[in-house]
C-alpha cells in the first residue's frame, strides 16, 4: 500500500540537499513511499547579524523544526548532527544516522594556499568559537571576524575581498560542489572538527514504531557509535556553540577511539583527552573523557566563558 512521508528541513541549499539525500535513501529502500518536504525557517536562519554564541547556540537551528514534528506538520526531520543540542526535546528521538561523510574543516582563500602562508594580521572569517580558538592556537596573530550565512553567502564575501580566508565544513563544499582558488584541509592533530560534523541525523517521534521500522535500514552502525561517543562527550560538558569544544571519534578494530578538547577563546589553554573502549561503551567513553577534561581545568574554562556572556 502506497504511503507518504513529509520531511521537515531548513531552506538553505545545503539543508535541502541533505533532506533530498535522505529522501533518496528512503525511496531506494521503499519504492512505494512518496516523500515531500516542509521548509521551516528557524531562528538561526533569521538572526544573521549576531554570533550564534550570543543568541542561543546550535539549538536555534532545530527548535522550530522539532515543533513542526510535534505538531504533526511533518513526520521526520533531517539535521546536521553538529547542529543538534546534546539533549533532545521530550518525545523525539534521533532514531537513524546514515553513513557519515567528510567530518573535517577547510580553509578557503582567494590568494593564500594554506594557513601558514596567511600574512600577519590576516582577517579570517568564522562564526565558530571552536574554529576561532584553534586558529588562534596555531596563528595568534590572526584577526578573527564573525562570518554568518549559508555557504554561498560566505563564499561571496570571500570573493569580494572582505576576508583573507574563511573556514567552513568540507562536507558542505562537497555536497554543493563549491570551492575557492585555494582550499586547505584543517585536520587532526592540529585542528579538530565539531562533534558530530559530517553526520546526518533523522529525528522523529520516539513512539512511532512504524516509522522506526521503515527507516531502520538506513542506520549506519559505525556512524552511530562514533557520533554517540562524541555527543555524550558534549552532553557531559553541557556545551554547545557558545564554547570552544571539539573532537572526533573513529572505530578501530571493534573499538571506538575518541579525542576531545575544551579551549579558552584565544586557544591559549587547551584541555585535550583521548581514550578507547568497546563500541557498546561509546556513550560511557564520551562521558568519562569529558569528566577527565573537566577535572584537568576544563571546568574553570567553561565557567569563565559562560560568566563572560552574562
Amino acid at each position: 500500500m502506497s504511503t507518504s512521508l513529509t520531511i521537515a528541513t531548513r531552506g538553505s541549499k545545503l539543508a535541502l540537499w541533505q533532506a533530498e539525500h535522505v529522501a533518496g535513501l528512503i525511496r531506494q529502500a521503499h519504492a512505494d513511499i512518496d516523500v515531500d518536504f516542509k521548509v521551516v525557517k528557524t531562528s538561526g536562519d533569521k538572526i544573521l547579524d549576531v554570533p550564534l554564541a550570543k543568541v542561543g547556540g546550535k539549538g536555534l537551528f532545530v527548535k522550530e523544526i522539532e515543533e513542526a514534528i510535534l505538531a504533526g506538520e511533518a513526520d521526520l526531520a533531517v539535521h546536521s548532527m553538529k547542529d543538534v543540542p546534546g539533549e533532545l526535546v521530550s518525545g523525539l528521538t534521533l532514531g537513524v544516522m546514515p553513513e557519515r561523510d567528510d567530518a573535517f574543516d577547510c580553509l578557503l582563500s582567494m590568494e593564500y594556499p594554506d594557513l601558514q602562508s596567511l600574512p600577519a594580521g590576516a582577517v579570517v572569517g568564522t562564526s565558530s568559537l571552536r574554529r576561532q580558538a584553534q586558529l588562534l592556537a596555531l596563528r595568534p596573530d590572526l584577526e578573527i571576524q564573525t562570518l554568518r550565512g549559508n555557504l554561498d553567502t560566505r563564499l561571496n564575501k570571500l570573493e569580494q575581498g572582505l576576508y583573507d580566508a574563511i573556514v567552513v565544513a568540507s562536507v558542505g563544499l562537497k555536497r554543493l560542489g563549491l570551492t575557492a582558488p585555494h582550499a586547505f584541509p584543517l585536520v587532526p592533530p592540529d585542528f579538530f572538527p565539531a562533534l558530530g560534523q559530517g553526520a546526518l541525523g533523522i529525528e522523529y517521534p520516539e513512539d512511532n514504531a512504524r516509522l522506526h521500522s521503515l527507516l531502520a535500514g538506513l542506520d549506519h552502525a559505525q556512524t552511530r557509535v562514533t557520533v554517540t561517543a562524541e555527543r555524550s562527550f558534549l552532553h557531559e560538558l553541557e556545551g554547545g556553540c557558545q564554547v570552544p569544544i571539539g573532537g572526533m571519534a573513529r572505530v578501530e578494530d571493534d573499538q571506538v577511539f575518541l579525542q576531545g578538547f575544551v579551549s579558552d577563546l584565544q586557544g591559549k589553554r587547551v584541555i585535550m583527552e583521548q581514550g578507547r573502549a568497546g563500541c557498546r561503551e561509546a556513550e560511557g567513553l564520551g562521558r568519562s573523557l569529558a569528566r577527565r577534561v573537566l577535572d584537568r581545568g576544563g571546568r574553570e574554562i567553561l565557567r569563565e566563558i559562560y560568566s563572560c556572556g552574562e
